[in-house]
């Protein structure tokens, strides 16, 4: 069995790293290059950058943050927000990413996932997927930070982005985010069956037991968390030795326990 991954999420913003429940309610909670080499200090698995209004404000990503950051932590960083070309993707590559998310923007033209996926491989392709429950009892697809509800099944949309040759899926459940009630078991269920690219699971931790819940709940790959960690409620390796006590296996210090 694969290790699963334990990836900090960092939402920057003005070049601070903010967090707010439901995308309302934002604020600062640090420097980003600071609390990434924190996180890479913990054996954090990956870090995610997303610059959480550039999509919003129709703005690029922010090269110099992750150029900083790559300097100084020495696991895969992915980076989003902004992404709106191949060039952006090679930018964000040069700069120091290993992976790059791109989310509205892949909603608006999807033929850039495989575009990306083609030049740069699909290892390096994550497409970032923020989702709802509708009226319909199924999932609408939500782009722009979840401002703009874009009537896109989401069941439809994650296997075209398989089809496409996207390497990994990040599924964000709008109704969770920030909430800190626990992951979406349900919709990560609901992706989990329709695709066998990994899927890391986003948005609703709050406390550990929900980490060893969405792993033995659902096929995700990788658990994704920001509050828990910015506000030093848990840390990554509290969260690895809950996970090895649940024997879910976990990577430290290079080794899977």
């Amino acid at each position: 069995m694969l290790a699963k991954r334990i990836i900090p999420c960092l939402d920057v913003r003005n070049g601070k790293v903010v967090k707010g429940v439901n995308f309302e309610g934002v604020k600062d909670v640090g420097d980003p290059v600071e609390l990434a080499i924190e996180y890479n200090r913990q054996g954090a698995d990956e870090l995610v950058f997303y610059d959480i209004t550039a999509s919003y404000e129709g703005r690029g990503v922010m090269l110099d943050v992750v150029k900083r950051t790559a300097q100084q932590v020495f696991v895969p960083l992915c980076v989003g927000g902004g992404i709106s070309s191949v060039q952006d993707f090679r930018d964000t590559l040069r700069a120091g990413a290993d992976k790059v998310s791109v989310n509205s923007q892949a909603v608006k033209n999807p033929k850039l996932i495989s575009d990306a996926a083609e030049i740069f491989g699909s290892q390096c392709v994550v497409v970032g997927i923020d989702a709802k429950r509708n009226d319909k009892g199924g999932y609408s697809v939500f782009i722009n930070g979840g401002r703009v509800d874009m009537n896109l099944d989401l069941g439809d949309w994650v296997k075209e982005i398989e089809e496409r040759g996207a390497g990994e899926i990040c599924l964000n459940s709008i109704d969770t985010d920030g909430v800190r009630g626990g992951f979406d078991i349900d919709m990560l269920n609901f992706v989990c069956s329709r695709v066998k690219i990994p899927v890391i699971a986003s948005g609703g931790c709050g406390k550990l037991s929900h980490f060893s819940e969405v792993f033995e709940k659902t096929g995700s790959s990788a658990a994704l968390a920001a509050s828990l960690f910015h506000f030093k409620e848990i840390t990554v390796e509290e969260v690895k030795a809950h996970l090895k006590e649940h024997d879910i296996p976990v990577r430290t210090f290079g080794r899977i326990l």
